[in-house]
C-alpha cells in the first residue's frame, strides 16, 4: 500500500527495494512498517529466515532489515553554508575507513564472516572489534553527518537496534558512500536494479525485536489480504464478539 502523498519516483524506489530484498532471500517484506520500540515507519522492513549471521547472538530467529528509500538529495541535506567542507571532510574520512577496513580484514581473518548463504556479509565484521584509529574515524564521520543531514530517523532507528540490517536506497548521483550514515548500507539505482555499493554494519538486534518486526510485517500482509477478500475489520470483531 502507497503511503499518501507519496511520490511516483519515491514508490518506484520501494518496489526496487521490495524485489532486491527478495532476490536476497528476504522472504517476508512490507512497506510502511513501523519498527520496535521507534516511533517512526520505515519505507520498507524484511525478514530473512534460517541461519543469522555469527555476530548476532540469541536464538536463531532469521535476520531483519530495514529499508529508507531517498529520491532527491533535497530529502536527507539541510541546508548548511558549510556543505561543500563538510563533505570534502567526509570523503576523506570514508577514503580512511575504507583502507582501515582492508587492512583489518587482513589482520584479523577470524573477523570474517565466510557465510556463502548470506552474500552481504563476505566483510569483515568489525563490530566486535575495539580498534581505536578505526573507531575514531567512525566517530568524526558521525559527528559531520550531523551536521550535514536531517537523519534524525537514521540515527533513531540504528539508536534502538530495530533490525540487523539498514540499508539507504537512492537514486544515482545523489549521495557519495562517504555521506552515508555510518552503519548503514547503500544501495544505488542503476537502470532498473539496485546496486549494492555499500554493505552495511551488522547490528545486535535482540531476538524480541526481531520477532515483532516479523510480526507487524505478517499483520500489514493480513491486512491487505483482508482488503483484496473484501474482510473488515469490523466483520471481523463482530464475529469475535459474537463467538462465531
Amino acid at each position: 500500500m502507497a503511503a499518501s502523498g507519496e511520490s511516483p519516483a519515491h514508490r518506484a524506489l520501494k518496489q526496487l527495494a521490495l524485489f532486491w530484498a527478495q532476490k536476497e532471500g528476504y522472504r517476508a517484506c512490507a512497506f510502511e512498517v513501523m519498527p520496535p520500540r521507534c516511533r517512526f515507519r520505515a519505507d520498507l522492513a524484511a525478514y530473512k529466515p534460517g541461519p543469522q549471521p555469527r555476530a548476532v547472538v540469541g536464538p536463531d530467529l532469521g535476520t531483519t532489515a530495514i529499508f529508507e528509500c531517498k529520491q532527491a538529495r533535497s530529502d536527507f541535506l539541510i541546508d548548511s553554508r558549510s556543505a561543500a567542507a563538510t563533505q570534502k571532510k567526509l570523503a576523506a574520512l570514508q577514503i580512511r575507513r575504507e583502507t582501515l577496513e582492508r587492512l583489518l580484514g587482513v589482520h584479523y581473518p577470524s573477523l570474517r564472516r565466510g557465510d556463502s548463504l548470506f552474500p552481504d556479509f563476505d566483510s569483515p565484521d568489525l563490530s566486535r572489534l575495539e580498534h581505536a584509529n578505526y573507531r575514531r574515524v567512525l566517530g568524526q564521520m558521525t559527528v559531520l553527518q550531523r551536521r550535514l543531514y536531517r537523519h534524525v530517523k537514521f540515527e533513531t532507528i540504528v539508536r534502538y537496534l530495530c533490525a540487523n540490517l539498514f540499508y539507504l536506497v537512492v537514486e544515482p548521483d545523489i549521495v557519495d558512500p562517504a555521506e552515508v550514515p555510518v552503519g548503514w548500507g547503500l544501495l544505488v539505482r542503476r537502470g532498473r536494479a539496485l546496486e549494492l555499493v555499500q554493505r552495511p554494519t551488522i547490528q545486535p538486534c535482540r531476538p524480541a525485536d526481531r520477532l515483532v518486526l516479523l510480526q507487524r510485517i505478517a499483520a500489514i500482509g493480513t491486512r491487505a489480504l483482508s482488503v483484496l477478500h473484501e474482510i473488515s475489520s469490523e466483520e471481523v470483531w463482530a464475529a469475535r464478539r459474537r463467538g462465531a
